[in-house]
């Protein structure tokens, strides 16, 4: 609607209002006259600047041919409304002056277009007499303490349109860019035809009081309604003009305080700074002149037609709503209706919240109620975060204990690794070395000592650049078929090692234990076990031709059992 209320709530200053000031640079480079047309709330806008006429030099300086003030529009406008309302014969209208009321019926009350005032308001009446006067090619430029003008004059079509609608903030901003200040001007007044009482139009009655209308209470045929009253005012003139009897006389916002106005004026100073000023104005004012202009412009056409724009949503189903309301606690005789979420009712606002244009929390009671559960819930939620911390600390300081363990033990198990005169290796799929002992590394020798002084027990390096096919080829076996090998004699560098090659992961990793045949205590302790089997073996078949052996097999076991004690009574170091 342009209202700005969405602007003014808005913190973070998330909301921008369209700024207008390059289309009206671009207008005034155009060929051609450009007119200004001010709105008489410039008097509580502006009162650092001394003398209107200062203000009216500032825009021929910044590149109006033509300033004329609203005011002259204004009179039009009120004699309008005065021939219109004596005319009426039981119908009752809605005055058209204010945009956001007009853009409010257009959008949400359209069965109410048919009461909305046809008249133009004061700056589209103030065009239409300036084009007269210069021409239909004049471009019209607005100045306006209301956003919402920007919209409404895109609805004024012929001599009544407006080109650009400038706010009063950009207008300054303008004077800023171009570095004009009043101190270095010289006078300059509007340009003719001058206005009357219609300069008071900027207030909520000042249109009434330019038209003649009485506003006493008894006789009074107009209501004048300003404020967020106007959207209960026009809901009360659909359900019971028939009753009130009265046309509506509806601001949103006197003019003086619209949101093109500066941020923080004081109400009553600027409504005090404009009777001033149009005070000031009416003593030089030749009235004569001003009737005989007003009577040069009374055949004008300042009749305007409304089309609806309509937006409203439908309405939610009765039990929706209800739902809503006993979410919200408010149903029955727990309703409060404070009003502060901005309804007027909280039926009205279950109505919104079930049509998506409000949210439950924006309910104060709502809203007081689930901070309550929700610092309940923080609370229990704060306590088990407490307790899991707590479980967890421990848990961690476990973790921890468990991993130095590991450390230790892996070191323990390192160490004892590099003790073992065996040879051990461990090697992943790819045959790359993952640990590996000092015993090792000897039996792969001087360069394979060197490397390991580099990178300690050669990790990462690769079996198959180290040792022979038929050696590594093993290793691949048991990664493959996940089978271990056992004393498997290998040749290796003129020694005979003993190899047994075992999963220690499937598929993953496999180790080996390597022992030299060559060195004594394994020699010793390999003929054992190989006499054994060869006992073991020739037992078997002394048994089995032990009829034709007899004595001789008693003898055999006797000479060999005496050539292992003779092996075992060895003391370590003999040959």
């Amino acid at each position: 609607m342009g209202c700005g209320s969405c602007a003014a709530a808005c913190g973070p200053g998330a909301v921008e209002v369209r700024d207008s000031g390059d289309d009206l640079k671009n207008l005034l480079k155009r060929p051609g006259k450009v007119a200004a047309l001010v709105d008489p709330a410039i008097a509580g806008e502006f009162p650092d600047i001394t003398d209107y006429r200062k203000f009216v030099r500032m825009l021929r300086v910044l590149g109006f041919d033509l300033v004329h003030e609203v005011a002259f529009g204004a009179d039009l406008v009120a004699g309008a409304y005065r021939e219109l309302f004596a005319k009426s014969r039981g119908k009752y209208y809605i005055m058209a002056n204010d945009p956001v009321t007009v853009a409010y019926v257009q959008k949400y009350r359209t069965s109410l277009l048919n009461n909305l005032a046809p008249v133009l308001p004061p700056a589209a009446a103030t065009a239409q007499v300036v084009r007269r006067i210069n021409g239909g090619d004049t471009g019209m430029v607005y100045i306006t303490p209301l956003i919402a003008s920007k919209d409404e004059i895109t609805g004024f079509v012929g001599d009544s349109r407006i080109d650009v609608a400038v706010t009063f903030v950009e207008l300054r901003e303008l004077f800023r860019e171009a570095g004009i200040h009043e101190s270095d001007l010289e006078y300059s007044d509007f340009d003719k035809p001058l206005g009357y009482r219609g300069s008071l139009f900027p207030l909520a009655r000042g249109i009434l009081q330019a038209a003649g209308l009485s506003e006493d209470l008894i006789d009074a045929k107009v209501i004048t309604i300003e404020g967020e009253g106007i959207f209960r005012g026009i809901q009360e003139f659909e359900e019971s003009i028939g009753t009130i009897k009265r046309h509506f006389n509806l601001y949103y916002k006197e003019f003086l305080m619209g949101r093109g106005t500066s941020m923080g004026g004081k109400r009553y100073l600027r409504r005090s700074q404009l009777i001033s000023y149009v005070t000031k104005r009416l003593k030089t004012l030749d009235l004569d002149e001003w009737k005989e202009a007003v009577d040069r412009f009374e055949d004008m056409d300042l009749s305007r037609e409304f089309r609806p724009d309509d937006q409203s949503l439908p309405l939610p189903p009765e039990e929706k709503v209800q739902m809503i309301l006993k979410e919200l606690d408010q149903d029955g005789e727990n309703t409060v209706g404070c009003g502060a979420c901005g309804y007027t009712s909280c039926r009205d606002f279950a109505v919104a919240v079930a049509q998506g244009l409000a949210i439950p929390e924006m309910c104060n009671t709502y809203a007081l109620r689930n901070r309550q559960d929700h610092i309940r819930s923080l609370r229990i939620s704060n306590e088990k975060l407490a307790q899991t911390q707590e479980a967890l600390k421990k848990s961690e300081k476990m973790a921890r204990r468990e991993k130095e363990l590991a450390r230790e033990a892996g070191e323990i198990v390192r160490r004892m690794l590099h003790k073992l005169p065996s040879m051990v290796v461990i090697c992943d799929r790819d045959l790359k070395i993952l640990q590996t002992n000092n015993s090792f590394i000897e039996l792969l020798g001087e360069e394979a000592r060197e490397i390991s002084e580099v990178v300690p027990g050669l990790a990462g390096a690769d079996l198959k650049t180290l040792l022979p096919y038929n050696f590594y080829n093993l290793f691949t076996y048991v990664l493959t078929h996940n089978e271990s090998l056992t004393n498997r004699d290998i040749n290796f560098n003129d020694r005979i090692l003993n190899v047994s090659v075992f999963v220690i992961e499937k598929d993953r990793i496999a180790g080996a234990v390597i022992r030299d045949m060559s060195a004594p205590e394994v020699q010793k302790e390999e003929v054992v076990k190989r006499l054994t089997e060869v006992i073991d073996r020739n037992l078997s078949l002394v048994q089995q031709i032990g009829f034709i052996l007899g004595e001789g097999a008693s003898e055999s076991e006797r000479m060999l059992n005496s050539i292992i004690e003779s092996y075992q009574s060895r003391r370590p170091g003999e040959q």
